[in-house]
């Protein structure tokens, strides 16, 4: 794969053979050339679990202290008093069953989490297979199937992020952005690591945390000492 002068050019600040503090990764990040626009600076975890069994899955949510640098759109599944304070609390998007067809037919995904209370479970589930592929199905683990729809629209808004196992036991996430500074980004990783310790299940056998790699969007990857 051919790498562009850009990331050539990050890589050269980064000895792939070294693994660094998180403080001094995200000292480099700040020396690395600069992109036409703000990139992303993203987390990958491996952790010594298998996903395929159900007592070692990792996942839950975090509110990150400084945001992702993202404003989430976020479409709301209420009725009734529900969708009122749902509006009210700066959802993007309203709506029950109309909003259906839209989704299946026009292929409508202009939002970027999605919130239900509870009693709409049974709506938002025939668009399981629609939605369940791009990861916006809302679940209650990650907080997105609720009755307090406005504590779930504010966090969603503040910079709370979701974490998740993938098939390889990684998780992947951005936990900002390269202009918010390396003690912002710092600051940021250690609520998600520490969340991601947190949430260690109890059938979690040998090694937890197997290797951990930051890198933004277009730049080359920095192994972090944990």
């Amino acid at each position: 794969m051919k790498r562009g002068k850009r990331y050539l050019e990050a890589n050269k600040l980064v000895d792939s053979q070294k693994e660094y503090s998180i403080k001094e990764a995200m000292e480099i990040v700040e020396k690395f050339p600069k992109a036409k626009f703000d990139e992303t600076v993203e987390l990958h975890v491996k952790l010594g679990v298998d996903s395929k069994h159900a007592d070692q899955q990792v996942r839950g949510t975090v509110v990150l202290p400084h945001g992702t640098g993202k404003t989430l759109k976020v479409l709301v599944f209420a009725k009734g008093d529900k969708a009122k304070e749902a509006e009210q609390a700066g959802a993007d998007y309203v709506g029950a069953e109309e909003l259906i067809p839209k989704i299946e037919k026009e292929n409508w995904f202009d939002y970027d989490v999605i919130v239900a209370t509870p009693d709409m479970m049974g709506v938002v589930g025939r668009l399981g297979k629609v939605l369940g592929p791009k990861g916006l199905m809302p679940n209650p683990k990650s907080g997105t199937v609720t009755m307090d729809v406005t504590k779930a629209i504010a966090e969603i808004k503040s910079g709370k992020v979701e974490y998740r196992l993938d098939k390889t036991n990684i998780i992947h996430l951005g936990f900002g952005k390269v202009s918010f500074g390396a003690k912002k980004l710092v600051e940021n990783y250690e609520t998600v690591m520490d969340a991601i310790l947190k949430a260690k299940p109890a059938a979690a056998k040998g090694q937890y945390i197997k290797s951990v790699a930051v890198t933004t969007t277009m730049g080359p990857s920095i192994y972090i000492n944990e």
